[in-house]
């Protein structure tokens, strides 16, 4: 299932995760979002999809405001799953690389009807 939304929040909390250089995004992502628990199918249509945005800038702000995302935009479905992973990025270009509080992560355990949702933002704030 694809879709695509304007969220009327987009300020997110972007104090802790990682500072990646433009050139270096793929290997980044694949290493991040395999760590979380996609599988390779997963994260490389989210590697082809958001690494023609990110690739070219001098660096990339990015965080997984995964929690913060899930608190905003609720989802449903019938049945139930016995499991969800919900991945949101959030990235923000930058000019120079910058200091941030590394960001943890807990991986993801598939078990019985599972749903796994991807997807992501630019914000271009301060």
């Amino acid at each position: 299932m694809f879709w695509e939304g304007l969220l009327k929040h987009n300020n997110w909390d972007i104090s802790k995760g990682f500072v990646v250089a433009g050139k270096d995004t793929k290997d980044f992502l694949q290493d991040k979002l395999s760590l979380m628990g996609l599988t390779p199918k997963e994260y490389n249509d989210f590697i082809a999809y958001w690494l023609p945005y990110m690739q070219g800038n001098d660096y990339n702000l990015i965080t997984f405001a995964n929690e913060e995302y899930a608190q905003q935009v609720h989802l449903s479905i019938d049945p139930n799953p016995d499991s969800v992973l919900r991945v949101f990025m959030v990235y923000k270009p930058l000019t120079s690389k910058i200091d941030i509080t590394p960001q943890q992560f807990t991986t993801f355990n598939r078990t019985g009807f599972s749903v796994v949702e991807w997807g992501g933002t630019e914000v271009n704030h301060s």
